[in-house]
């Protein structure tokens, strides 16, 4: 039966270090007074803290980890007592994690349980016998720097695995500041590395990162009223304004840096580990040259003893880090110390063996992002290209995005490594992998703007005019082959002449290629897929066509592509393609697109072709959630629609009254011009997407007697670029009208 319990604590919401220490002296002195009134005792007893409690760093809603400690004596008592505790501490509805041991089962399970290991190296006494607790910690480090060597790599192996889970928090723009590589738990194991003897504990400047960490998760708990340790979008703002923080980028600016500190100093103690753990690295070790000036060293790159001289070659931070990426080993911490303390600036333009190492190195794969990112810390990235302080921890604003504008770029470069054999050029492409995004964070289009800047770099490196004009050309138009590939009419000539003309050549139009793939795959899984692969390719083939030949194929004929079946509608369903046959009427497109909507298809392009008083409509499609097609059922609803026997405009308003939307950017409609497009108009629909958009979009342009010829729907996250190919010219009065119409069917309601 629960005893009587102490009052429960009110505690301090705020984020910050007075605040942690608040909420710490109320949970010790009300988890006191609990086992003072639940028969608690001063000997052979004691209530101890760990994790976050342990160390005072409480959240607002953190759970509490505690243990019961006791004398073999003590047992029955002890189970007694604790269940009157932690009843106590349910009741006042506290998360718990709890145990109830004697020191020599703490320290058996601390053999076998990592968590339970480190745990106990933070312990603390909250109540009860201080002495038997004294005894415990003193037995638990002694235990674990004992059998440190193979604890040890059983930690590497579970840090390693986490990592892999929730990535890099300095560069994921909804990172977990608890798990992720630089997160809060890698702290915990840089003290468990500290007190195995084997490398320092926590630095000042680690300490630093970690209350800056604290901090945004204390506002994260305060911000959702529950434990939760991601920090999502839609939080930012709430949290930067809990810190005192100018906006929602500076908090992950303020989180970057963070987690670049403590990711740097993992990286450096496990190193340390892996020097202690393994018997032939210790005293003296063979010196391997790997490049001029660079030498290997006990795993790690260092510089030759002719290297350090005191008016170092410009030259050499690159070349290091070009034969470090190239050897895949990390370059030694005191190594960068003393190229980011004495390094000279680089002439311009650059000698010839700078350049070559800039380009081997963003041309070295996955290793290269490793040593990037250690350059960039000791401040040569930026004594190479000056640009990259405005860009880094920048973040995205798409949520297709997965990382800051710096590490996508570095991404992409890696990516686009990966394809230097389908281009003539592969210099160039992952130099302009590098930098196609260097225009963001600038007024403006970032294309637009980026290109002088990464012409102005190009130049800087010493490339002849004729590539820095390629370069300037290539981060102008990097968007240019998806944007036309999944907003524009591939069938019609113009789209071709336009797409040939701007690139020029069958070179440019190879690196544009391969970099649309790099881009994607560095952006994240939501910027890719098969039919945007297929769509992106068709488009290339084609323009290599016209650039070779000087011809353009003229669209194919409305009455050749049309069959004539017997019996109508008809409707043909393949893998990723639905075709619908009918009679020609105003309200097709509408009527495809909402029972589409209704089976959870995502349409992406949709062609009309009309011939003899029929019309057959082609869709490709994608299911937005994945799976089969259930083809009959698909099949049959699209038959009834077009006959105008299902209700599709009820049940898609049904479905979204019961979906959320978020706080949108209201809709914007651009005009293409006319040179877009064969005899026809172009209207572009920039929106938030929502469900049955395209079926109110396309009611609306009919409803307003618009002929729609074909529409393209490209989707990124949230986000759709829907571009209508309106028969024939409309003159000003018409476009407004037809503007309204769309905007107002756009607004979610």
């Amino acid at each position: 039966m629960t005893q009587p319990s102490a009052p429960v604590p009110v505690l301090s919401t705020g984020a910050g270090a007075a605040a942690r220490a608040s909420r710490s002296a109320a949970l010790d002195a009300w988890l006191a007074a609990v086992y003072a009134s639940t028969g608690g005792v001063a000997d052979g007893l004691a209530l101890v803290a760990v994790g976050g409690l342990g160390r005072r760093e409480c959240a607002p809603r953190s759970d509490l980890d505690l243990v019961l400690l006791h004398t073999a004596s003590n047992s029955t008592f002890a189970d007694e007592l604790g269940t009157r505790i932690w009843y106590q501490i349910w009741d006042a509805k506290f998360a718990l994690d709890h145990s109830t041991r004697t020191p020599s089962q703490a320290l058996d399970l601390a053999r076998e349980d990592l968590k339970v290991a480190l745990g106990l190296l933070d312990a603390r006494l909250v109540a009860g016998d201080a002495g038997l607790l004294a005894r415990l910690h003193t037995d638990a480090v002694a235990q674990w720097r004992r059998e440190a060597r193979h604890l040890l790599p059983s930690l590497r192996a579970l840090t390693q695995a986490r990592w892999d889970a929730h990535g890099e928090l300095a560069f994921l723009l909804e990172g977990d500041v608890k798990e992720s590589r630089g997160g809060l738990r890698d702290v915990g194991v840089l003290r468990g590395i500290g007190f195995a003897g084997v490398a320092d504990g926590p630095r000042p400047a680690v300490r630093g990162a970690y209350r800056t960490l604290l901090d945004v998760r204390d506002a994260l708990h305060a911000v959702r009223g529950r434990r939760v340790d991601r920090l999502l979008a839609q939080d930012r703002d709430e949290v930067a304004e809990l810190l005192d923080l100018g906006d929602r980028d500076e908090v992950l600016r303020r989180i970057a840096e963070a987690a670049r500190t403590i990711a740097y100093a993992s990286d450096d103690a496990w190193r340390a580990v892996e020097r202690w753990s393994s018997p032939g690295t210790r005293g003296h070790a063979e010196r391997r040259p790997l490049a001029r000036d660079v030498v290997e060293q006990h795993g790690e790159v260092v510089l030759a003893r002719a290297a350090v001289t005191p008016r170092p070659d410009p030259t050499l931070p690159l070349r290091v880090a070009a034969a470090a990426a190239r050897a895949e080993l990390p370059i030694a911490h005191a190594t960068l110390e003393w190229l980011g303390g004495f390094a000279a600036p680089m002439p311009q333009p650059w000698p010839a063996p700078a350049r070559d190492a800039l380009l081997t190195l963003l041309g070295s794969g996955p290793s290269m992002i490793s040593i990037w990112e250690a350059c960039d810390r000791y401040g040569l990235v930026v004594n190479w290209l000056p640009e990259w302080a405005r860009v880094r921890s920048l973040p995205q604003h798409s949520p297709v995005h997965l990382f800051t504008v710096d590490r996508h770029l570095v991404e992409t470069a890696r990516h686009a490594a990966k394809l230097s054999r389908d281009v003539d050029r592969p210099d160039l492409l992952v130099l302009c992998g590098l930098l196609h995004d260097v225009g963001k964070g600038l007024a403006g289009d970032h294309s637009t703007v980026g290109a002088p800047i990464a012409a102005d770099i190009a130049s800087r490196l010493g490339l002849p005019p004729g590539d820095v004009e390629q370069v300037e050309k290539v981060v102008r138009l990097h968007l240019l082959l998806p944007d036309t590939a999944t907003r524009r009419d591939l069938s019609d000539p113009q789209t071709i002449a336009g797409v040939a003309a701007a690139v020029g050549d069958a070179s440019t139009l190879a690196v544009l290629h391969a970099l649309a793939r790099a881009d994607a795959a560095a952006t994240g899984p939501g910027a890719w897929s098969d039919w945007k692969g297929r769509l992106i390719a068709d488009l290339v083939r084609h323009v290599e066509r016209a650039l070779d030949t000087g011809v353009v194929a003229p669209p194919p004929s409305p009455a050749a592509a049309l069959p004539s079946p017997s019996k109508l509608p008809a409707v043909e369903i393949d893998t990723d393609t639905v075709s619908v046959t009918a009679r020609d009427r105003r309200g097709l497109l509408a009527a495809v697109a909402g029972c589409l909507s209704l089976h959870r298809l995502d349409v992406v392009t949709a062609d009309t072709i009309s011939s003899g008083g029929l019309a057959r409509m082609v869709c490709a499609v994608q299911p937005r959630y994945g799976g089969e097609l259930d083809k009959e059922a698909i099949a049959s609803d699209l038959r009834r629609a077009v006959l105008g026997e299902l209700p599709v405009a009820e049940r898609l308003a049904a479905r979204e009254r019961s979906a959320r939307h978020r706080n949108a950017v209201p809709p914007r409609v651009v005009w293409q011009p006319p040179a877009a497009a064969t005899a026809a108009t172009v209207l572009e629909l920039r929106a938030s997407d929502t469900p049955g958009l395209l079926f109110r979009v396309a009611r609306a342009l009919e409803d307003v007697g618009a002929d729609v010829r074909s529409a393209r729907i490209s989707t990124l996250g949230g986000e759709v670029v829907d571009a209508f190919y309106l028969a024939g010219e409309l003159s000003a009065d018409d476009k407004a009208r037809v503007q309204d119409a769309v905007l107002q069917a756009a607004t979610p309601a």
